[in-house]
């Protein structure tokens, strides 16, 4: 099994959008999901927002791959901080489910890693939904740690159960 990752082209834009899909709609119901679906993931429609970050210099988009079977994408972008130092922010992360756990999301991250120290970047951030522990504990592996704690609470009398605390 040959798994790669590969700076992406404007020619996988079809499929990286069809990723990013699967990627919020396998997360938006789960806890934390509504608020990140509507404020957090990337602009909608993905094909554009996806051909913009391809053509911005601030930006990389990643495919992975199996056999030359694209299951798998990353997107970081660098940011400027107050002080002038950059950092890097890995925008989205997906790996398709029935290709986790065979090395596609560290190739991934590999290549995330090594574009932000190339930048220059003073860190990297991310983001993990809370109880997502296959998430965070995957980010932990490679020397991430929790940053900032984001709380919130809905004002509406029907708050979806993702808002919810359990």
């Amino acid at each position: 099994m040959d798994v790669i990752a590969r700076p992406a082209t404007s020619e996988h834009i079809g499929v990286l959008a069809e990723m990013a899909t699967e990627a919020v709609a396998e997360q938006e119901d789960a806890r934390g999901g509504w608020v990140w679906s509507r404020r957090e993931v990337r602009e909608r429609p993905f094909e554009e927002s996806l051909a913009a970050d391809l053509g911005d210099s601030d930006s990389a988009v990643w495919i992975g791959e199996i056999d030359g079977v694209p299951v798998g994408y990353a997107v970081a972008v660098v940011e400027t901080l107050q002080t002038g130092e950059t950092l890097g922010r890995v925008t989205d992360l997906y790996v398709t489910p029935g290709a986790r756990e065979v090395s596609v999301g560290e190739a991934l991250i590999g290549e995330v890693l090594q574009w932000c120290v190339e930048r220059g970047c003073s860190g990297v951030d991310s983001l993990a939904l809370p109880g997502n522990r296959a998430t965070k504990n995957f980010f932990e592996t490679f020397g991430f740690t929790a940053r900032l704690l984001v709380l919130h609470r809905s004002l509406q009398p029907d708050t979806p159960s993702s808002l919810r605390t359990k």
